[in-house]
């Protein structure tokens, strides 16, 4: 194996610790507040943005009748709201309800305080640094934009 290859290997290695990491700070933010991960991802996606249903369930990677009983049981909870589509009477659109935005509110800053250890080590530059290409990896990733925002 070359220079480059343990290098690559170790950079791997490197990121899915800090992925495992991170998992296990949201699913407990999620846990501690009864929502599901997938419940959590869209509650976060939809922090700053309306989507039709079908695009939720895309960004989701969830079947339409799934992601219908995630946002019904997310309804009752009085965390995400459906209106209708101005574009399309047949369509809905998903939004945030404003308990929702006091939970993702709340959650932010305890997946912030969670992940804190993570970054505190790196100076400003340094953690500058690490979002610029963080953003990159992701950008090359092919995400789309609704997909972002993990974090609520």
């Amino acid at each position: 194996m070359t220079d480059t290859e343990d290098g690559e290997e170790d950079l791997v290695d490197a990121l899915a610790q800090v992925a495992f990491a991170t998992m296990a700070v949201l699913s407990a933010a999620a846990s501690e507040r009864e929502l599901s991960l997938t419940q959590f991802r869209a509650i976060a996606i939809l922090r700053d943005r309306t989507l039709r249903m079908s695009e939720l369930a895309q960004v989701l990677g969830l079947e339409k009748s799934t992601l219908s009983g995630l946002v019904v049981r997310a309804e009752k909870r009085g965390l995400l709201q459906r209106v209708p589509d101005g574009d399309d009477r047949r369509a809905s659109r998903v939004t945030i309800a404003p308990a929702g935005e006091v939970l993702a509110q709340q959650v932010r800053a305890s997946v912030g305080d969670a992940l804190a250890p993570l970054i505190d080590g790196l100076d400003a530059a340094s953690q500058d640094q690490l979002q610029t290409l963080l953003e990159r990896m992701i950008g090359h990733a092919g995400l789309r934009p609704e997909a972002r925002g993990m974090t609520a």
